[in-house]
Parts: C-alpha cells; sequence; structure tokens
C-alpha cells in the first residue's frame, strides 16, 4: 500500500509539473485542463504529505487545491451566465476604416463589442 502513496506522489508532482510546463510554454491555455491537473496533483501531494509528516508540504498543496477547486467553480459559474454574442470586435490601436474587424471570440469580454455596419442591400431596404 505504502508503494500506491508513493506512485500518487509521483503522480501528482508530474501532473502538476506538467500542467505548469504547458502553460509557460504556451501549448496550453490557464483554463479547466490546467486548474484540474493542478486539483489531482494537490491531492495527490495531500496523500503522500501526509503519510510522510511533511505538513509544510501538506498545508501549501491544501491552499494549492482550495486554490484550484474555487477557480473551477468559478470557471463553470461564469460558463452559466456567458451568453453567446453575435457581432464584431474592435481591437484597441486599429482604426474602423482599415477593416481590421475580427468575428467574436474567446475575448469578448475584453475588448469592446460594436454592432456591424448596415450592408448595402441594409441601406436599400430601408431607403424603399
Amino acid at each position: 500500500m505504502e508503494l500506491l502513496w508513493e506512485i500518487a506522489g509521483w503522480a501528482g508532482a508530474v501532473a502538476i509539473l506538467s500542467a505548469y510546463l504547458s502553460v509557460s510554454m504556451g501549448w496550453l491555455k490557464a483554463g479547466k485542463g490546467f486548474q484540474t491537473a493542478n486539483l489531482f496533483g494537490s491531492v495527490a501531494f495531500i496523500i503522500n504529505g501526509t503519510l510522510h509528516g511533511a505538513w509544510p508540504s501538506v498545508v501549501t498543496n491544501v491552499a494549492w487545491f482550495l486554490i484550484s477547486a474555487v477557480a473551477l467553480v468559478r470557471m463553470r459559474s461564469m460558463e452559466t451566465q456567458a451568453a453567446p454574442v453575435e457581432g464584431r470586435i474592435q481591437y484597441p490601436g486599429v482604426p474602423d476604416s482599415t477593416g481590421q474587424m475580427a468575428v467574436v471570440e474567446a475575448l469578448t469580454e475584453a475588448l469592446p463589442v460594436i454592432p456591424a455596419a448596415p450592408s448595402v442591400a441594409d441601406t436599400h431596404r430601408l431607403a424603399v
């Protein structure tokens, strides 16, 4: 049974370090995958640290677990509240006249939403 707890400790180390490496290298965004890896890694470290009496590690990983758990709960509540936004966004520093507008993506909350300009057909219908 002791071998199982040692494996859990090493698996926790791999989970946390690989998540950190992936976010640091830009391979993964600091989202659900990152927080889930931290959550499982911290649980494994809590178990391993408790069995070895490594109390500073246990306390640190309880805090790590709580941070990840709260982040995941907040992400989940934001998903349920977020409604899809249709329209375009204007990137800061890019004038409207350049035509460099983008379809709304993940940055919707960070950038102001600008309604799409009416098309020629819409303008014609309004004039008639």
